[in-house]
């Protein structure tokens, strides 16, 4: 990786040559049944996905990118009235020096009055980032201002056990691979299983990416996964942000759990039945 030079010049104001916009996906709390955060998801002015803009992204332009994304998620959101965390993705590469690239998120935070504890920035490496003293500079920065830090795609990629070790974050977001039928794999259950007493342990939040299926979610709340987005609960709102009434909250677990013979313990089928009992809704 090149050497970091605050005075690079990438901090100037550099036009894009393309537009975007923003996508917001909720994280829910399946235990108390609420909306914890909404992530900010690239997509094009008419909906192309996000893997259609950040192609047209390139070294000159990373910086500028990286900055307009902050800018843009923090605006749409504050129209929309969120009242609850805001998750936006950043590229470790596209800062160059942390005190210094992160002064026009705090101007755009305070111009929309968005309170800096409710953001937290997912670490997105497509790359390896060999110099992991710039990294835990940049997140000692953003916790002095009150920012959470993430670490996205865990267990894929360079997004493994020794960057969780190395940089401490602050929620860990457990890639889909994992979750993808994990109701009948126990071989996944039990990684989803042994990351959630991973991360109560280090007293990291665990968000379980991808959840899809019913019967998934009943085998994830059977190991004590509580923090979740996917299709399931909500498809990515364009533009505006997923509203309470419009999750698909998990329902009639029980039901799940007997049409799963085999497939859970019998000290697990007792957990999904008490997860479905007084209290849990709200």
């Amino acid at each position: 990786m090149a050497s970091i030079n605050p005075r690079c010049g990438a901090c100037r104001d550099t036009a894009l040559p393309f537009e975007f916009t923003m996508a917001f996906q909720p994280v829910v709390d399946v235990v108390e049944r609420r909306i914890v955060s909404h992530e900010a998801l690239v997509r094009g002015p008419g909906g192309e996905g996000a893997a259609e803009i950040l192609a047209k992204v390139n070294s000159g332009t990373r910086y500028a990118f990286d900055q307009a994304c902050r800018v843009k998620a923090i605006e749409m959101a504050s129209a929309a009235g969120i009242d609850c965390e805001l998750n936006i993705n950043f590229l470790p590469n596209a800062v160059y020096d942390p005190a210094t690239c992160i002064r026009r998120t705090l101007d755009i935070a305070a111009r929309t009055g968005f309170p800096l504890n409710r953001l937290t920035f997912e670490i997105v490496e497509h790359e390896d980032v060999a110099e992991i003293a710039h990294m835990k500079a940049i997140i000692a920065e953003y916790r002095r201002h009150g920012f959470k830090v993430a670490l996205d795609d865990f267990g894929a990629g360079f997004s493994g056990l020794a960057r969780l070790a190395e940089l401490t974050p602050d929620v860990l977001k457990l890639d889909r691979f994992f979750v993808m039928g994990c109701d009948t794999d126990r071989t996944r259950l039990a990684i989803v299983k042994s990351t959630v007493s991973l991360c109560r342990d280090l007293g990291i939040r665990l968000v379980i990416e991808g959840a899809e299926t019913a019967d998934e979610v009943a085998a994830l709340q059977s190991v004590g996964a509580r923090f979740m987005q996917g299709y399931y609960f909500a498809r990515p709102a364009f533009q505006t942000l997923v509203r309470h009434d419009e999750i698909g909250w998990p329902s009639l677990v029980k039901r799940h759990a007997q049409r799963l013979p085999g497939k859970f313990t019998a000290i697990e089928a007792r957990k999904l039945a008490m997860a479905d009992g007084p209290g849990q809704a709200r």
